[in-house]
């Protein structure tokens, strides 16, 4: 048994990039993230990544490339994240206290969760090549 694998989405649309403040566990309430998910026994991980926005936010998203290699988090899971547009519907907090479009210099507006913070520093350096 490997690591297990988080997904979650850099999405970006119109130079800007979706963050998501967290409602749960307790531990993690109010902090930003990239929305995602564990990804099921059986299943790639960029249908994982869209069925977890689809839950998440209620939008189709198509996956880009990818965004740096595996990011640890704790307990041995690795999160890995794919840059993405939304292709259908419009994102809504529905797991989520709160949803927000970040430009570039807004980006670090929103206290990120520190697993979070290293991959908003390397998507920076992508907004703008959408």
């Amino acid at each position: 048994m490997g690591d297990q694998i988080v997904v979650g989405a850099a999405i970006v649309s119109g130079g800007k990039l979706l963050s998501a403040q967290r409602a749960e566990p307790p531990e993690l309430y109010g902090g930003w993230e990239f929305p995602g998910g564990k990804v099921n026994p059986g299943e790639s991980e960029i249908d994982a990544l869209i069925r977890e926005c689809d839950e998440e936010l209620g939008v189709l998203i198509e996956a880009g490339r990818r965004v740096g290699g595996d990011w640890p988090l704790a307990d041995g899971y690795v999160l890995r994240v794919w840059l993405a547009r939304v292709v259908a519907g419009v994102p809504e907090p529905k797991e989520h206290l709160e949803l927000r479009w970040l430009g570039k210099g807004e980006l670090y507006d929103v206290p990120w969760l520190p697993a979070d913070l290293p991959i908003v520093h390397a998507v920076e350096g992508l907004l703008g090549e959408d």
